[in-house]
């Protein structure tokens, strides 16, 4: 299993992925509201997003109960 590394060659730590991972989401979303606001998103941008959202909750409350 490969690590991703840091600027400085260093693996990268748990916080430094998520906030990664955070920036890239806000990103989509700023651009899914643009396209949106000019009605140009697509219909049904979200669907399965609730269920998927249900999934990990249910995923993740199993595995702290473990």
């Amino acid at each position: 299993m490969s690590e991703e590394l840091g600027s400085a060659g260093q693996p990268k730590g748990l916080l430094e992925q998520m906030e990664e991972l955070m920036a890239a989401l806000n990103a989509d979303l700023s651009e899914l509201a643009g396209l949106h606001a000019a009605g140009t998103a697509p219909a049904h941008a979200d669907d399965g997003g609730a269920e998927r959202a249900a999934q990990c909750r249910l995923t993740t409350d199993r595995n702290d109960a473990g």
